[in-house]
């Protein structure tokens, strides 16, 4: 541990929360438009097509699911494999810079194929896989069939998985609109955007970014968050611009200056965020919204659930059912808190499901 470490102000688990959820629009709803939201939240999980409209609904003031429709059908705003090689809904210039930064990671993603992959020429997969794409989206499917033919004794699966992690492939509407449904069909992000990737960026801009939106944080949780290794040397470059902090743990902490660090003691209302959503997900260290005595109760095998936060930590999960709400907290709730989480169910139910017929109780999510 170095001189600099070890004389940096320690930051407790309830300050790196405030913090933290400051930066996520989470202790008061912001009235940031929702392309504004997205673009400072560099993203949002979207391996669904409900969560990144959950995940706004709970951040900003004023929000309705269409404004973020009409970004997606306006193509402002697209859904596309980048962080941690899941499905993130990004706006237009976001794709275009975050999908070749964190490209080494989509080419180890296909190491994992190469059994598979044997005797195919790679860069000629891209180029025919691009020729297909482009002339009209496909799906997965079709994508697969047609690259059979070209390579008919490589597994069709890592031909597929081949051409995605090659190619910054979007998901094209109406796959992503709120109340629209829609099969994956798949164009690259050039030809749906009509305009050219960037270049490879050195990752110093989308450093400050991750701090912005997820500070204060070490270098491993942006490692986390990105899916990236080595990512070292651009934290060096910018100490100088940066203030120093450290866990309770020693761990070294970095954060923009002038960043908010509320309080500890700043409440934190009630939240109903969707599955996976990126505050549960982005630092190696989850300890400053997860409890460890919940690690690993918001999900069960395959399935994950929405998650519920009460004082700024994860606190329980939710669901929608036919006619319900079903909240179901993993620890006693005071009477206060429960009024308060059902006056936030209240507020996400008019704001995404306006008229539906929702009650809203306490009882089981997870079976048990």
């Amino acid at each position: 541990m170095t001189k600099t470490t070890t004389s940096a102000p320690v930051l407790g688990i309830r300050a790196l929360n405030r913090a933290t959820l400051d930066r996520q629009l989470l202790l008061r709803r912001s009235g940031l438009s929702a392309k504004a939201a997205v673009g400072h939240l560099l993203g949002l999980q979207a391996q669904n097509v409900k969560p990144p409209y959950y995940a706004l609904a709970a951040r900003l003031e004023g929000f309705t699911p269409e404004a973020l429709s009409e970004l997606m059908a306006d193509r402002e705003v697209v859904r596309i494999v980048t962080m941690r090689s899941t499905i993130h809904t990004h706006t237009a210039e976001d794709c275009l810079t975050l999908r070749p930064l964190v490209q080494p990671a989509r080419d180890r993603e296909l190491t994992n194929f190469r059994k598979g992959l044997e005797g195919v020429d790679l860069d000629r997969l891209a180029v025919l896989a691009r020729e297909l794409v482009e002339a009209e989206p496909r799906t997965m499917k079709q994508l697969r069939e047609a690259l059979l033919t070209e390579w008919p004794t490589a597994d069709p699966q890592a031909l597929a998985v081949a051409a995605r992690c090659r190619l910054p492939l979007v998901q094209v509407t109406p796959r992503g609109l709120w109340g629209r449904s829609g099969q994956v069909a798949l164009t690259t992000a050039e030809h749906w955007l009509g305009r050219p990737a960037e270049s490879v960026p050195t990752p110093d801009a989308t450093v400050l970014r991750y701090l912005a939106a997820f500070g204060p944080a070490s270098v491993k949780d942006m490692q986390t968050w990105a899916g990236l290794t080595r990512l070292r040397d651009a934290f060096e470059r910018l100490r100088p611009r940066l203030r120093v902090f450290r866990d309770e743990n020693g761990v070294e902490l970095f954060d923009l200056p002038d960043a908010p660090r509320p309080a500890d003691d700043t409440p934190a209302p009630p939240r109903l965020l969707p599955e996976f959503d990126n505050l549960l997900l982005s630092h190696a260290d989850r300890t400053r919204v997860v409890p460890k005595e919940y690690w690993g109760r918001s999900w069960q095998g395959n399935q994950a659930y929405c998650t519920l936060l009460v004082d700024g930590f994860l606190a329980g999960v939710w669901k929608l059912t036919a006619d319900a709400l079903v909240v179901e907290p993993f620890g006693r709730l005071t009477k206060a808190q429960r009024e308060d989480v059902t006056a936030e169910g209240e507020r996400m139910l008019t704001t995404l499901h306006p008229g539906a017929p929702y009650d809203i109780r306490f009882g089981t999510v997870v079976p048990h």
